[in-house]
């Protein structure tokens, strides 16, 4: 179970109680649900580039925020409607405080965590939804995903798919002077079907700038069909694979040039050969 679908699984339970609106459970899902740190370790080691782990992750973490600042405000997010997900269930935190409302930010956050804690559930119900969570994730989504996983692969590694489908990109690349961008393009596309996969690639790939922005791009792109897709389609957020297609390629052409930039000037520092 990943930091993803875990993000996303808890959006999804937050939406279908009310707490967020249809287009603030889809903007969380598709662009706050992101990938643990112990997998950015465990790629970038993949990958060849432990060494250079910091920048790389601050790279990661500026084209987050650029990302996740511009998505919302361009369409498919834009165009979901912010309604609830049935008339009247809007809730907030503030809604469950009695009396008059405190005046300090603080005040309010403290009385809103006691009256949360008053209505929590009990232990043994804790611990029955959340095996109910995790049994649901091992039976009903690990299938799936490991045949979508595997099937990527396969095409990946034995067909031209990718590389058709991948030479707009390319050019992309090669005018925003990448090496190996004929390679570097398919690790990019391949990351719709499975997260891991844009590594696999780039191993095999001399060129650390090429390496760099490969995994940094893959790990910003989020959309993973093998992963959080699933569970996103599976769930009740109002986002249907088309919008998941869309969302993955406006966040690749976002975060792209973002994080060129970045790698070139750690080329230019001497950190990135």
């Amino acid at each position: 179970m990943t930091a993803a679908t875990v993000g996303v699984l808890i959006t999804s339970q937050q939406y279908e109680m009310g707490f967020y609106s249809q287009r603030e459970a889809a903007t969380i899902a598709s662009n706050f649900s992101v990938v643990s740190l112990p997998f950015c370790v465990v790629i970038a080691e993949f990958v060849q580039l432990g060494h250079v782990f910091v920048p790389f992750y601050l790279t990661v973490c500026c084209a987050g925020l650029i990302t996740a600042i511009v998505m919302p405000r361009i369409p498919p997010l834009s165009k979901i409607p912010d309604q609830y997900l049935e008339a009247g269930k809007q809730r907030s935190e503030r809604d469950r405080l009695s009396g008059e409302e405190p005046a300090g930010s603080l005040t309010r956050g403290f009385q809103a965590a006691l009256e949360r804690a008053d209505h929590a559930p009990r232990p043994r119900a804790c611990l029955q939804s959340g095996m109910y969570n995790l049994f649901d994730i091992w039976f009903g989504l690990m299938p799936p995903l490991i045949a979508i996983a595997a099937f990527g692969l396969i095409i990946a590694e034995y067909t031209p798919v990718f590389e058709v489908l991948t030479y707009p990109l390319a050019a992309l690349l090669s005018w925003l002077q990448i090496t190996d961008s004929g390679a570097a393009a398919p690790a990019l596309l391949v990351g719709f079907v499975e997260m891991f996969l844009p590594g696999v690639i780039a191993q095999g790939i001399e060129s650390e700038l090429t390496r760099f922005v490969i995994i940094s791009v893959a790990i910003k792109q989020l959309i993973y069909m093998s992963d959080v897709g699933v569970l996103i389609l599976q769930a009740r957020i109002p986002l249907n694979f088309i919008n998941l297609v869309t969302l993955f390629m406006l966040r690749t052409i976002i975060a792209l040039p973002v994080i060129v930039t970045i790698a070139q000037g750690l080329v230019a520092a001497g950190a990135l050969a």
